[in-house]
């Protein structure tokens, strides 16, 4: 996926989850986040962002923060609409029939059905931001959402359904995603049940720049 005019900037502070404060050639300017996840180990004072200019003039933020440089690690992509996106290119250079995102299950809302040669597929999309020592971690924060996702998941994988979740790391170098226990064991305990009843497990490595996000072909583990 392409952003459009993008520039860089310095982190100053976020005083609630949808905004921060960033410094654009020695001016304080107010941006949206767009990603309302905790980043406490990314979002420090002084580090280096990467806004993207808003299409629409009459917002009250001109730019949108998608983008941070973590020490020791490189630029990772933050922006929480960006998996899905990118999902969607990849899903298009595979092999399906079709492809409908926002697909209604049960009582949820999976990202994205396909279908090829008569088998039914449901595939449920997690962005990675969150590295420690090398490997990625899910989620940053609970997210009752994604358990309830996952027991769809299971329960569609019953019913015939290939069922999965892939996991897009938005972030360069790391290649392997684990459930974030510490913060959410019942995320954990759910992937556990999923793993066993056969679920899917798809890990996508990205290539990050400035004004991109794009899957890395050498970085990816799984297959449909």
């Amino acid at each position: 996926m392409q952003y459009g005019k993008v520039i860089w900037a310095k982190f100053v502070e976020r005083p609630n989850r949808f905004v921060a404060k960033v410094e654009i050639n020695g001016t304080l300017e107010t941006v949206h986040v767009k990603n309302t996840g905790r980043c406490r180990e990314l979002l420090l004072p002084g580090v280096d962002v990467v806004l993207s200019e808003a299409d629409n003039p009459n917002r009250k933020t001109r730019y949108d923060l998608i983008a941070v440089e973590k020490a020791g690690l490189g630029l990772i992509n933050i922006d929480s609409q960006a998996p899905n996106k990118v999902m969607a290119e990849w899903l298009a250079t595979q092999d399906f029939d079709y492809i409908k995102p926002e697909y209604t299950y049960g009582a949820s809302r999976i990202d994205f059905y396909m279908e090829c040669q008569g088998q039914r597929y449901l595939l449920e999309v997690k962005g990675c931001t969150l590295e420690r020592d090398g490997i990625g971690f899910f989620p940053d924060a609970p997210t009752e959402r994604g358990v309830k996702h996952i027991h769809e998941l299971i329960k569609a994988k019953k019913e015939g359904y290939w069922a999965g979740i892939a996991f897009v790391v938005q972030m360069p170098k790391v290649s392997e995603v684990r459930p974030n226990i510490e913060t959410h064991p019942a995320f954990g305990e759910a992937m556990e049940q999923a793993r066993a009843a056969g679920v899917q497990i798809l890990t996508l490595g990205c290539t990050i720049k400035p004004d991109s996000l794009t899957v890395d072909k050498k970085r990816i583990s799984g297959s449909f």
